[in-house]
């Protein structure tokens, strides 16, 4: 059966929800511009930044807000708030970032030291794989480097790191063996990039041939395999590293909240 044509309607559309803007609360649109600023390098990792007061007045908001803002972003480990000096930038130069995302810890809980010794730097070009976890194009340049993590002079975990070439292009092995502090510390420092998050994903690998030498360990023995992609601002990633971990007198450790 056929229905009538529907009558025109002098009612105004109707918007859908989709498209409709999200909202944000106001300290969190200040976190974001502050966090593009440091993205821009307005404030150098380890520079202090302005007080509470000079940020109220620069965006025109209250102190409350900032504050809040600044709260957060400390949290997050971008900023790092000193008592009677006032708040920094977050810097890997700071001895206790070292080894940010680094979550092993000695089955004894003894404090070890932890030392890199890089064992090569090459060029390559970005496989399937590498080019989507690192946003590039397939046939990108890329800077792969491998190291190997010691803990009181024992080797304890191989790692494969994977960089983009754009930005370590000029990275040499040479250099990481002059270097006197971390790798993120040197990345922050040569290339003025900081690595601001990370996501990892775990597994079990056993130890092949090359891997079990260079750990200490016998072929076949089991191993934690931990893949970790690392953001710098903007949300771009920019290292894809694949550490194996020799955990015999080990374990990975994450706190939760």
């Amino acid at each position: 059966m056929s229905r009538p044509p529907l009558k025109p309607s002098n009612r105004a559309p109707i918007r859908q929800a989709a498209i409709s803007p999200t909202f944000s609360p106001l300290y969190r649109q200040i976190k974001e511009l502050m966090v593009r600023a440091l993205g821009a390098g307005e404030w150098a990792p380890g520079a202090a930044i302005p007080s509470e007061s000079e940020l109220a007045v620069r965006f025109g908001v209250s102190q409350g807000t900032v504050r809040k803002a600044i709260d957060e972003m400390a949290a997050e480990n971008l900023l790092v708030r000193r008592q009677g000096k006032g708040t920094f930038v977050a810097s890997h130069n700071d001895p206790r970032s070292f080894y940010r995302f680094l979550r092993l810890t000695p089955d004894d809980g003894a404090v070890r030291q932890a030392r890199s010794e890089p064992l090569s730097c090459r060029n390559a070009a970005a496989t399937d794989t590498v080019a989507r976890v690192l946003q590039l194009q397939v046939g990108d340049p890329v800077v792969v480097l491998e190291r190997l993590l010691r803990f009181d002079g024992d080797p304890v975990v191989l790692d494969e790191i994977i960089l983009p070439a754009d930005i370590f292009g000029t990275l040499t092995l040479d250099m990481l063996k002059h270097a006197d502090r971390s790798l993120y510390s040197v990345f922050e420092s040569q290339f003025a990039v900081r690595m601001i998050r990370a996501e990892e994903r775990l597994r079990a690998v056993a130890a092949d041939a090359q891997v079990a030498s260079l750990l200490g360990v016998a072929e076949g023995d089991p191993l934690l395999l931990v893949e970790r992609v690392t953001y710098t601002y903007g949300d771009r990633p920019v290292e894809w590293r694949r550490g194996r971990y020799a955990t015999g007198h080990y374990h990975y450790f994450n706190e939760l909240s």
